[in-house]
């Protein structure tokens, strides 16, 4: 493989796993704009699966070499900050 088309798959790995994890944010976001609704175990549970199987993505890449560890970290760990946030938040209510 030449370096240019390695350059290419992490960029197009990198670029799939962000849209995954901008999906989980999306998902997070409307919880957060929705603090009127009683929490929702079901909606919690989706939250956790869609984390879980990022999680698995981003360990797939990193052990293909796609990605640095450190960069999928970086992505998981936004994520559960804002699922931090949702937490506080319902708890503050």
């Amino acid at each position: 493989m030449t370096p240019e088309t390695m350059i290419d798959h992490r960029e197009k790995a990198y670029a799939l796993l962000k849209a995954d994890a901008d999906k989980i944010l999306q998902l997070i976001q409307v919880q957060m704009d929705n603090l009127t609704m009683p929490q929702c175990p079901l909606y919690e549970e989706v939250l956790d699966t869609q984390m879980f199987g990022l999680s698995r993505e981003i360990d797939f890449a990193v052990r293909l070499g796609l990605i640095d560890e450190r960069v999928g970290k970086t992505l998981l760990d936004r994520l559960e900050r804002e699922l931090s946030a949702l937490h506080e938040a319902f708890t503050k209510k």
